[in-house]
């Protein structure tokens, strides 16, 4: 026991020495930095990318020939075919070759049109077109009946074969206007107004066809019959055919298109007199052409030649007309020039006159105008990627160019006429020699797929042999258009100015030199057209035609309708 005391102090004795010899000695002393460490970096040692090769001996290539041990071998692997990936697509959009479009507007206008064709596409095709349009008129001031109506039923046959296609046309139509254009100047009795049948009927009867060969010189043919008649027994037979034929020489063209035409016609009296009025016509001519294409360079040498046998008035005559032009692409399709020389034989026609101006009196003197020349410059092509131009400059000299002119009144209002039209409300055609200068200018932007829009202007500067004004031509005219549409939705507006045009008037009972040079003002027409597409197959839609409601004058005496509104729907389907 005393010893194992000893042994435990002896123990506790050499740890605390030992503890005292292992004593921390670190100091927590601040050191102090004189002078702030400063790196620095030696240049690297760039190794050369084309080294320097010494002692470098130079072995010739050697030739090496390779073959392979070609050894068939079994092999049992079926390849599957590949298939494309579809692609997903919207839906095609259906394009009906049908339709069906009825409407009604203001001033009790009824409004039907339709299309209808069906066959074999590859074979044969049979089509209907019938349109109807009327008015009840409602022209203001107006003391005679003005309504309108026209009527028109087309039908025609189309046959494919494999050299050669054909088709034939007829059809029928019934125009209904009235004389009510009467001279506020003067001052009509109401037993008078009573008295006078004022409408006037124009009846078109047609039947023609044509014909097409995709191989030979002999290219097809045009042939077409019109009979013409009106509401006072006036009548007129209009017979036009044109074959055509065309062959190549070496890398150029030639061909040539021959005209048979045949024009006869009667009117039961002239203006002034009972006399009988006849016309017949018998033309024969040919226009041959030599086309010269080079890579930005086209050129067309032409000429057209008549015979033409006035058989009423035992005239013959031989015509001959230039009939050469070129254009040259001067930058691609960005910039084209154009210009030429050309002129022709013009057979004027009742039926004619009648469309441009339906208040003539069926009472005219039917020429032949003789179209010496027209010379043209202009260019054409792009402003940019969407806006086009086309602008012109022509001068032209016309023999026996007709115009629109007032017929004397023959009545004072009180005594009775013989016809309704010789009451200061219908016109003739007269015959004079005119030169015209022509400026035309036209430009035509696609702003996006959904805005189109375009503008031309036309300025006409006439000098007449006889005549003192070339009566009823304006100088000026101008139109602006634009059509708009989106999603299902779409809506146009075009803008019409024509300028002021002069006529003569003659007062009752008092010679052609008392009469007076009248004026009629320029106007501006304003149409607006809209509509709204259900589905592919209905689509309503409405106009506006006047819409700045304008009471101006087409021609003298004859005032148009103020606004007019129309609305209706569209129909489309497949048989």
């Amino acid at each position: 026991m005393q010893k194992l005391f000893i042994t435990f102090i002896s123990i506790l004795i050499s740890g605390f020495s030992f503890a005292q010899v292992k004593k921390d000695t670190l100091k927590t002393d601040e050191i102090v930095v004189e002078k702030p460490y400063t790196p620095t970096i030696s240049d690297a040692f760039k190794i050369k990318s084309n080294p320097n090769l010494e002692n470098v001996t130079n072995f010739s290539k050697e030739n090496v020939s390779y073959s392979i041990f070609s050894i068939p071998v079994a092999s049992t692997f079926t390849p599957t075919k590949g298939k494309a990936q579809n692609i997903a697509r919207e839906p095609k959009e259906q394009i009906y070759q049908n339709y069906i479009t009825a409407g009604f507007g203001t001033f009790k206008s009824p409004l039907f049109e339709t299309f209808m064709h069906f066959g074999d596409k590859r074979y044969n095709d049979f089509g209907l077109f019938v349109k109807h349009e009327s008015s009840e008129g409602g022209v203001e001031d107006s003391m005679l009946d003005d309504n309108f109506a026209n009527t028109r039923i087309d039908l025609f046959y189309k046959q494919f074969d494999r050299d050669f296609n054909w088709q034939i046309n007829a059809g029928v139509q019934r125009k209904l206007y009235n004389y009510y254009g009467l001279p506020e100047t003067t001052l009509f009795d109401q037993i008078f107004l009573n008295t006078i049948d004022e409408k006037q009927i124009y009846k078109t009867v047609y039947a023609g066809g044509n014909i097409n060969f995709e191989d030979g010189f002999f290219k097809g043919a045009t042939a077409e019959l019109v009979n013409f008649s009106d509401n006072f027994d006036s009548n007129e037979i209009h017979l036009l055919a044109k074959p055509t034929i065309e062959f190549p020489i070496s890398t150029e063209l030639i061909s040539s298109e021959f005209v048979v035409e045949i024009v006869t016609g009667k009117f039961q009296q002239e203006y002034n007199t009972p006399t009988k009025l006849k016309h017949s016509f018998i033309n024969l001519g040919a226009s041959p052409n030599f086309e010269v294409l080079r890579e930005n360079l086209t050129v067309n040498l032409g000429a057209k030649i008549y015979y033409s046998n006035d058989l009423e008035r035992k005239i013959n005559k031989f015509f001959a007309y230039p009939n050469v032009s070129a254009s040259l692409k001067v930058v691609d399709d960005i910039f084209i020039l154009l210009a030429g020389v050309n002129g022709n034989l013009i057979q004027n026609t009742y039926s004619n006159f009648a469309d441009e101006n339906p208040y003539v009196s069926p009472t005219l003197n039917i020429l032949q105008t003789d179209k010496q020349y027209n010379a043209f410059i202009g260019a054409k092509g792009k402003l940019a990627s969407n806006m086009g131009f086309n602008f012109n400059v022509s001068h032209s000299n016309e023999y026996n160019k007709p115009l629109f002119i007032q017929n004397q009144i023959k009545t004072d209002g009180v005594n009775l006429t013989s016809e309704s039209y010789q009451a200061g409300n219908s016109f003739s055609v007269i015959y004079d020699d005119v030169k015209t200068l022509n400026f035309f200018g036209e430009i035509t932007i696609e702003a996006s797929k959904e805005f189109n829009f375009s503008s031309s202007i036309n300025y006409a500067n006439y000098t007449t042999k006889n005549e003192l004004e070339a009566w009823n031509l304006p100088t000026l005219t101008a139109t602006i258009s634009g059509d708009f549409q989106r999603n299902k939705w779409f809506v146009g507006a075009k803008l019409f100015y024509r300028g002021e045009t002069k006529d003569y008037v003659i007062p009752y009972n008092l010679s052609a030199e008392n009469g007076t040079i009248v004026t009629n003002d320029s106007y501006l027409d304003l149409n607006l057209s809209g509509g709204y597409n259900f589905t592919d197959r209905l689509t309503a839609f409405a106009k506006i035609n006047n819409a700045l409601g304008k009471k101006y004058h087409q021609f003298n005496n004859y005032q148009v309708q103020s606004l007019q509104a129309l609305a209706g729907i569209t129909y489309k389907f497949d048989l």
